[in-house]
């Protein structure tokens, strides 16, 4: 039996839930989102106790499977409308740094030209100190997306680091030159 799938999912007073036959929407004070349910899968919302459960037709391996990841994805709604996802990006390196233009993030990183990340709808873009990215959502999903979109922007070079790294990633240096001959 599913671990995960069988935990009721937890509303708060502040978050409004409409199920239909195969969908289910969340409603907060940050945002909506809308989350497709498959066939095998029933998802129950007991209005009094304000918790969400999620229950299978059957005990296939592919619906149990399902039975998880639609709780899930349920309980990911629930905490994004309420509070919004956020993922921290670190720009290391000497003459490397970030600023908003408008909406858009501007990144330069050694290249002959500044690089320019568009505004993505749903997202929102915060700079600190111009080393740091704040990307901040209501979809989980999108957030780690973007995050990984503007990390694989310049990855952490091996030698010195520098780059574009999540908040608190440990780069492992290799050793240089000077430390193979010695």
């Amino acid at each position: 039996m599913s671990k995960i799938g069988t935990e009721p999912v937890s509303v708060s007073a502040n978050v409004q839930i409409d199920i239909s036959d195969d969908k289910v929407s969340v409603k907060g004070p940050k945002g909506s989102l809308d989350i497709q349910i498959p066939d095998k899968i029933k998802v129950v919302y007991d209005k009094e106790s304000n918790l969400i459960r999620v229950e299978r037709s059957s005990e296939q391996k592919k619906v149990k499977a399902l039975h998880g990841l639609i709780r899930k994805l349920i309980y990911n709604a629930v905490v994004g409308v309420e509070k919004e996802w956020e993922k921290r990006l670190e720009v290391v390196g000497t003459g490397y740094n970030v600023s908003l233009n408008g909406q858009d993030l501007v990144f330069k990183l050694g290249f002959s030209h500044p690089v320019v990340f568009p505004k993505v709808e749903g997202i929102s873009f915060t700079v600190e100190k111009n080393k740091t990215v704040i990307i901040r959502g209501v979809d989980k999903q999108k957030v780690g997306e973007v995050a990984g979109k503007i990390a694989h922007l310049k990855k952490p070079d091996a030698y010195k680091g520098k780059g574009i790294r999540y908040e608190g990633q440990v780069v492992k240096l290799k050793p240089g030159k000077k430390a193979k001959v010695a």
